[in-house]
């Protein structure tokens, strides 16, 4: 451990690193520290060469220590209901945006993250000299379930194709970054998602589409309906709208990038 408040750890993949880092900092959520991904894993050229990934937590705030209580009674025996379907719970709120997005033009109207993530965000286009951006602060009328939606940081006016890359990799990245660097000037995690060309908002009605169709399917046919690997966040938009059907579940098998969802008959 390098400090009270930062840990480098590694495992055969970076969800598996993350995840030991919060065991050894205490079993604290991953909503309480900054992620950042030292090395990717590699599998080497014939074993040789093979590292695994490897990961730095910083610590920014300590989880709230649990109330002492007395156990409750035990509770009347009831009927087992079907189990519900698998949400994760994983760091990215962009499973959480709504199809209605509105523009915020007033900047009296932002609260500091969007402010902060937005300057920083602009920075980093400069860097990249990316020219003509425009960065439109969108979000959400109303939260999603009892969650803070997230603020919208839209990418206008530029080469949107180029920011976004092959399967959304290159927003991805530079989301990450935006909000590595946001959570450290704001010193709690930012609470921002980087778009390009409303990339991710057409990207996530295309996924709820197919998953009811492919939900319809599951249910017609009797049976498992698995959908192609995807990232965590586009995951959850499958199991975020699939998660009242009762003729159907959701669950997520493999490892890392080949970690996919399956949509189960009940």
């Amino acid at each position: 451990m390098s400090s009270e408040r930062s840990i480098e750890t590694t495992g055969e993949n970076v969800e598996e690193a993350i995840a030991k880092g919060l065991a050894e900092l205490g079993g604290v959520s991953p909503s309480d520290v900054i992620v950042e991904v030292l090395d990717e894993p590699s599998r080497g050229v014939f074993g040789i060469g093979a590292r695994p990934a490897r990961v730095r937590l910083k610590l920014f705030r300590m989880p709230a220590p649990p109330v002492p209580a007395s156990p409750p009674p035990a509770p009347p025996p009831v009927a087992r209901s079907a189990p519900e379907p698998q949400v994760e719970h994983d760091e990215d709120n962009d499973a959480l945006l709504l199809e209605e997005m509105h523009e915020i033009t007033d900047e009296s109207a932002m609260d500091e993250d969007a402010r902060v993530g937005k300057t920083v965000l602009n920075e980093l286009l400069t860097k990249m000299s990316i020219h003509r951006a425009i960065i439109v602060v969108r979000r959400a009328a109303v939260p999603s379930e009892g969650e803070s939606n997230p603020w919208l940081l839209d990418i206008t006016g530029a080469d949107v194709n180029a920011l976004v890359g092959r399967r959304g990799e290159t927003l991805t990245a530079l989301q990450y970054i935006t909000r590595l660097i946001a959570s450290r000037e704001l010193h709690h995690r930012a609470n921002i998602v980087v778009d390009a060309g409303g990339y991710k908002l057409r990207r996530s009605r295309m996924l709820r589409d197919l998953a009811v169709r492919m939900a319809d399917q599951a249910a017609r046919s009797k049976r498992i309906v698995a959908l192609e690997p995807m990232p965590p966040y586009e995951r959850r938009i499958v199991h975020m709208a699939l998660r009242n059907r009762t003729d159907v579940q959701t669950k997520s098998v493999g490892e890392g990038t080949s970690r996919k969802v399956t949509i189960v008959p009940r």
